[in-house]
């Protein structure tokens, strides 16, 4: 039976390969514990960037196979699922007199995001250890993890969208 590795130490990074996405992720936490101004005109421009990265990163990969189209469409879809749940986790407030709606992402969605990082550390030693085995390349495993970002911040922003939006409307609603 092959041996699987988790989280095994990328060869030739160190310690550093890890500090570094754990100080991005705790910048994150920190800049979304706080209650923020939400710019309902402006939430499209995150999906956009992420997914801008995506296609150039995908660009550069030949096409996957099937098992890694396969995996492609499974990340879209739990990101999207994530992504939906996240926003739906997240807290709306809106002031009455000025229709200014503001967010605050729950501790659970930010353990969410934690737990995708983990997750994709934890699989990253996986699936480089055993591509062959699995059928599949490096980079495909890592266009997957990337679909998944892209469902994730595409559909908490979709949500967002929708209940700003809804938010707005009923409190011009019983202001007029």
């Amino acid at each position: 039976m092959p041996h699987v590795s988790f989280g095994a130490m990328p060869s030739g990074g160190g310690y550093w390969t890890y500090l570094i996405p754990l100080i991005v992720i705790a910048i994150v936490i920190l800049r979304n514990a706080r209650e923020r101004k939400v710019r309902i005109e402006r939430l499209w421009i995150s999906p956009l960037i992420i997914m801008v990265m995506a296609i150039l990163a995908f660009s550069q990969n030949p096409p996957p196979g099937p098992i890694g189209l396969v995996m492609d469409v499974v990340a879209i879809g739990l990101g999207g699922l994530l992504g939906w749940w996240r926003g739906r986790a997240s807290n709306f407030t809106i002031d009455p007199q000025t229709h200014v709606v503001t967010s605050k992402v729950s501790p659970l969605g930010m353990l969410l995001i934690l737990g995708i990082f983990a997750l994709r550390y934890l699989l990253r030693g996986a699936v480089s250890g055993e591509a062959s085995l699995l059928h599949l390349t490096a980079a495909e495993a890592t266009d997957s993890f990337l679909l998944l970002a892209v469902g994730v911040v595409s559909a908490q922003r979709l949500e967002w969208w929708i209940r700003a939006r809804k938010m707005i409307a009923d409190a011009r609603a019983t202001t007029s």
